[in-house]
């Protein structure tokens, strides 16, 4: 909870580099990154990246990456933790699209919070301070290259450095960026889980993975059926036809607060019934309450619905604490952008 006060009243630093690059490189990359995920690769300009969807023929997701376009045919998926390099290989296993899918040697950190476009003007120049989010540019500070995008996984202003070779600078330029930020009361600290649930941001794995569809999980509107191909499209098609019979909503509930990551799903109960569990929760400072993400039956989803969730006893000694479904997110991001005004409200 300490992190949760350097994250949104100073600048954090992370160690991002579990997020791999996958390079897809060649004449046909765009096509070939326009059939494996479900809205338009050409929305993405060169020089901007973009949040995307990966599914299979299922529908299930596969993996929300931001996809970067750093040059004209040349893509990166900054992954969270899975194979889709191996997949995205075995996709093209026949060359039908011109194109060579690599794991490259570029390794991210986020710097995160208020004080971060001063910190990253410091180190790389005033462009940064005139960038908008998704924006990206290329940079090079003492020898060492990299990508920097507008983005985050917390909705606090903030940034991405991708390092190139990382392998040989990582510690140039970790080191550069622990310097400059003495001044701006920098802190190393891991992922800010609080504060992205605040935001109503997804953890693959955690919130959705390839057993939730798009349509459940507030993603629907990534979701383009006007595109000649794509994987899973007929069966996303036929999902959005017969509409879902569950999705993830937002939940503010009772208990102690809660101050570490779950270990496992939550029960949500309605009149004693098991109908739906929490994906991920944490006490939530500015709310003063316990908030949560949980997949409910569409007819328990709505704003409003009053239910009841079992904590572990380390947050309540009763069988179950009341719990109230709540729109998302439940604090809303920096003036400056994220997008998740419109995408956060929507699970």
């Amino acid at each position: 909870m300490e992190e949760y006060k350097y994250l949104t009243e100073h600048v954090t630093m992370w160690n991002v580099a579990v997020e791999r690059q996958i390079q897809v490189k060649g004449k046909d990359a765009t096509k070939f990154v326009d059939y494996v995920i479900t809205r338009r690769a050409e929305l993405c300009k060169v020089e901007k990246c973009k949040y995307v969807i990966l599914c299979n023929s299922a529908g299930g997701i596969l993996n929300d990456p931001i996809l970067l376009r750093p040059y004209e045919n040349e893509w990166w998926f900054s992954l969270a933790d899975s194979d889709i390099g191996m997949y995205l290989q075995g996709v093209n296993h026949d060359g039908r699209w011109d194109c060579e899918i690599n794991e490259i040697d570029v390794a991210p950190v986020q710097i995160q919070g208020p004080k971060a476009p001063a910190l990253m003007k410091d180190v790389f120049g005033e462009r940064i301070t005139e960038m908008k989010y998704y924006d990206m540019i290329h940079a090079e500070v003492d020898g060492w290259k990299c990508v920097i995008s507008a983005s985050g996984f917390s909705t606090e202003l903030g940034y991405e450095i991708y390092l190139m070779d990382a392998t040989q600078n990582a510690e140039k330029m970790w080191n550069t960026m622990l310097e400059a930020g003495k001044k701006h009361n920098l802190k190393v600290i891991a992922p800010g889980h609080h504060r992205r649930i605040e935001a109503g941001l997804l953890s693959y794995g955690q919130d959705i993975d390839i057993e939730v569809n798009p349509f459940e999980c507030g993603q629907g509107w990534q979701v383009d059926l006007t595109k000649e191909a794509f994987i899973g499209k007929e069966k996303l098609g036929e999902i959005k036809k017969q509409g879902v019979t569950h999705k993830l909503a937002g939940l503010r509930m009772g208990g102690d607060p809660i101050t570490w990551y779950q270990s496992d799903f939550y029960h949500v109960f309605d009149k004693g019934e098991l109908v739906g569990y929490v994906t991920s929760a944490w006490f939530s400072p500015t709310q003063e309450s316990n908030i949560a993400l949980a997949m409910l039956p569409v007819d328990l989803a709505s704003t409003g619905t009053q239910l009841e969730v079992a904590l572990p006893k380390l947050y309540s000694s009763a069988p179950t604490v009341p719990a109230t479904v709540e729109k998302t997110p439940f604090k809303q991001p920096a003036s400056e952008g994220t997008g998740l005004r419109s995408t956060g409200s929507k699970l």
